[in-house]
């Protein structure tokens, strides 16, 4: 098997637009990525994403960033207020749960601490096996306990809201209610277009498990990795403490220009659906593989300037690229939940009270004013348990001077 790997940035946006090459990062993370959105490819892939891209429009992701979301961060959020210090990795998990639940389908009927706690339990295993490429743990007991925990899923949370839609789409038939009566999700959505896509019950459970995780899987370690990056700046520029908690356009700033130089997903690999010749002059077969370093590429000097591998919020992008590089992809697999999580990239007329800033933005905001600083008696720890250079654990402490 042949392997090229790509670090350059012009050459890596070729590989992930060139629609020749299929998903391959997930191979290893088949027990949980198995024919999910971001697995299929060509037609199937085609069909299945136009139907969840009803759900993934800009006017849903305002509604959510303006009407749903600045309420569960606040509910999220109150109980580390009164204790004064949170995890910033554990935080995001829960303040992304209830979001990713939402525009999923997962319904949460009981709405207790423990439902919370045995959904995010379900979360937090699946990113372990869609991740196994990176993981340091025993694959195959990982790969054992998604077969179970996604049983465990199915019974305690997927089936009763598949029962709950099948219910309204039969009123829907009968005239008893409308569309806009159903719910807003993709596995709404799903449901009643089942003639139009083939989704056994295993692939279903993986695809809305796959949503579930990706929506917080990512968002987490990009405003975990943010809000080292405004920590680490402030410190050496002290004068744009007042800009980060004042000037909302920069803070999204700051969190795109983390996102660049901390991708969720460090690397691309792609495999050839058929024969190709590859832009590297390779003749490629189905079996070889293309490794594309989007950790690297973002920090390409001919794109982002000498000091492309540094924190730098106040660097001039070239016109036509993007703040935060490769990090949400191109192409076929572009990240379908961009705009939710980052934000719209702002112009120089943008309107800042009306601006669409991203879940992360939102999150970062929040937590700097309520006074957010590193705790000094607890350094943070980077998660030992995946090869991605991810926090796994940072202390922070609230209420301090904002």
């Amino acid at each position: 098997m042949k392997v090229i790997s790509v670090t350059d940035f012009d050459l890596a946006s070729k590989t992930l637009r060139d629609n020749d090459l299929r998903q391959a990062l997930y191979d290893e993370g088949a027990v949980i990525m198995d024919q999910v959105l971001v697995n299929l490819h060509g037609d199937e892939h085609k069909s299945r994403r136009a139907l969840e891209n009803k759900i993934f429009r800009r006017d849903f992701f305002k509604y959510y960033e303006h009407e749903v979301f600045p309420q569960t961060l606040q509910e999220t959020l109150a109980p580390f207020v009164e204790k004064k210090r949170l995890d910033l990795v554990d935080f995001g998990y829960r303040v992304m749960l209830n979001l990713t639940a939402d525009f999923s389908g997962i319904d949460r009927p009981k709405r207790t601490p423990e439902e919370t706690e045995s959904l995010l339990a379900y979360v937090k295993r699946f990113a372990q096996g869609a991740t196994l490429v990176h993981s340091t743990l025993d694959k195959e007991e990982v790969r054992a306990d998604v077969r179970l925990k996604l049983d465990e899923f199915q019974e305690e949370f997927l089936q009763g809201s598949i029962d709950r839609r099948l219910a309204l789409l039969k009123d829907l038939e009968a005239g008893k209610i409308t569309q806009d009566d159903l719910p807003r999700d993709v596995l709404m959505i799903l449901l009643q277009n089942e003639d139009k896509v083939e989704l056994p019950p295993a692939v279903l459970c993986r695809e809305i498990a796959f949503f579930m995780l990706a929506g917080a899987f990512t968002s987490i370690h990009s405003m975990s990795h943010a809000m080292h990056e405004i920590f680490e700046w402030c410190a050496a520029h002290p004068e744009d403490w007042e800009k980060v908690h004042n000037d909302r356009i920069f803070l999204q700033r700051c969190v795109h220009e983390s996102t660049r130089l901390h991708p969720s997903s460090p690397t691309a690999n792609r495999r050839p659906a058929c024969p190709v010749h590859h832009f590297e002059g390779d003749d490629l077969k189905v079996e070889d593989e293309i490794h594309v370093s989007i950790l690297e590429a973002n920090k390409d000097t001919k794109i982002f300037g000498p000091d492309a591998a540094e924190f730098n919020p106040y660097r001039e992008i070239p016109q036509g690229q993007t703040p935060f590089g490769l990090s949400f992809g191109l192409g076929m697999h572009s990240c379908i939940g961009r705009n939710l999580a980052g934000g719209v990239v702002p112009k120089g007329d943008t309107d800042p009270a009306t601006h669409h800033y991203g879940t992360v933005t939102l999150i970062v905001k929040e937590l700097l004013d309520h006074g957010a600083r590193p705790d000094p008696n607890d350094p943070p720890r980077m998660d030992e348990t995946t090869e991605r250079p991810n926090w796994g654990y940072y202390p922070v402490i609230l209420g301090g001077q904002s």
